[in-house]
């Protein structure tokens, strides 16, 4: 049964809620009206007039998933109330001289209720820069909010932050267990649409990744989440053209860290021309060329971590593998992988020595000393931003700063050599 401190800071439809509940809670409408336009309430989009129920009350298809808001029925909200204060950061490590700078920079922003965007190289320690900040706000009795688009990277999060952190913390995806109340919540950015002028500060991680990048409705849910003097900070390792523009209007404060926290350049890509992978593949082999490179791999004993465009081609490149390699301990996994976090373990753990992949471990996730080979690099589901975020999987780790990141392709794209320039450019302006 819903408590009532576990709905605070948080917006319901009349059916989720007890008639107790809805008598404690302040009302806001359901559906708005602009311009003969109709609007919803929770995430913003607009209603089509043939989105209507037999009884005539419209309702919102976007966000029917989190319970139907219908115009004939009122929203509920629960303003949030403070946190008791708290010694929270167990966390004892050093921050560089870079990081430290820019989280000075995020405390300044704090203190001012200034928006900023921090614009960080993959493997720069952009969560360890976060936790002064964090912390801040939750010793003061306030509330946080960490998200990200990508659920990998929230479960990423939850595990380096329930060691760091000493205070309950609240984990949201659509997949979790019962939201319950704490100070420090990590979730999806989709489960931002669940809350109301609930946080005093909102960090959102690797704000250009997919579903969040060019989607109006989590922006909205971005905006609402937030109390009025809220302060909302925004990580990335590849901006993009919105959150440029908001910088250059002043709507932004821009921060850079352009040096890994190790202090070692970015590993640029190596191209490496590849003609026959698919026609070996349809016979469900592996052309010879690329088996090479991958066999001079294996004497590394180093982890290879290889990237496929399509959740088909990765299936196959992995069946193929496994025969040509028989003693190798190999896996594949992507969105659709029921076990991923699973595997993904696995593969920290170096039980499984190749993981063959999808763009779904892009991002937000850490292999020590792994190696990394892009498959049809010039394929069109390598953008420019997934390029540089797989190329960041490589020398994250002090042990092992360089590693192996090959790009295999038959023509080079457009993607490929902004992706190659911009990390040139951040090494450029690191001074490496």
């Amino acid at each position: 049964m819903l408590e009532l401190q576990d709905c605070l800071g948080r917006i319901f439809t009349e059916n989720q809620l007890e008639p107790s509940l809805r008598a404690k809670a302040k009302e806001i409408p359901s559906i708005q009206e602009e311009k003969g336009k109709l609007f919803c309430g929770r995430c913003n989009s607009l209603i089509e007039r043939e989105n209507q129920l037999p009884v005539g009350a419209y309702y919102c298809r976007e966000c029917l998933i989190l319970g139907r808001v219908r115009s004939d029925q009122k929203l509920y909200y629960f303003p949030q109330e403070d946190f008791p204060k708290n010694q929270v950061l167990k966390w004892q490590g050093q921050l560089t001289a870079f990081q430290g700078k820019v989280s000075k920079g995020l405390l300044d922003a704090l203190e001012k209720r200034q928006n900023m965007l921090v614009h960080a190289v993959t493997g720069a320690g952009k969560t360890e820069m976060i936790y002064q900040v964090l912390a801040r706000v939750i010793d003061r009795g306030g509330s946080v909010c960490l998200a990200s688009p990508r659920i990998d990277v929230c479960l990423e999060l939850y595990r380096r932050l329930k060691e760091d952190f000493s205070c309950e913390i609240a984990l949201l995806h659509g997949e979790s267990e019962a939201y319950f109340r704490s100070p420090l919540v990590i979730a999806t950015t989709h489960q931002l649409l669940k809350f109301y002028q609930a946080f005093d500060l909102l960090i959102l991680d690797e704000v250009d990744a997919f579903p969040y990048v060019d989607n109006p409705m989590l922006y909205h849910a971005v905006e609402r989440s937030v109390k009025e003097d809220a302060t909302t900070i925004f990580l990335t390792a590849t901006s993009t053209d919105e959150l440029d523009k908001k910088v250059q209007k002043g709507e932004l404060k821009r921060l850079s860290l352009p040096r890994r926290f190790h202090g070692n350049p970015l590993t640029i890509p190596q191209k490496i021309w590849l003609s026959d992978f698919q026609k070996h593949l349809q016979k469900k082999k592996i052309t010879p060329k690329l088996l090479k490179y991958i066999q001079k791999q294996r004497e590394t004993q180093f982890p290879l971590l290889i990237f496929a465009a399509e959740i088909q081609r990765g299936e196959d490149v992995a069946q193929a593998l496994q025969i040509a390699l028989p003693d190798e301990k190999l896996a594949f996994v992507a969105s659709t992988t029921e076990n991923r976090l699973e595997i993904v373990e696995q593969f920290r753990r170096k039980e499984i020595t190749i993981l063959v992949t999808t763009t779904i471990l892009e991002r937000g996730v850490t292999f020590p000393g792994v190696d990394v080979f892009v498959l049809e690099a010039n394929h069109r589901l390598f953008s420019r931003s997934a390029l540089v975020q797989i190329s960041g999987r490589v020398g994250r780790s002090m042990d092992r700063p360089t590693g192996q990141l090959l790009f295999f392709h038959d023509g080079t794209t457009l993607a490929m050599e902004k992706a190659i320039r911009e990390m040139r450019d951040m090494n450029k302006e690191a001074g490496l």
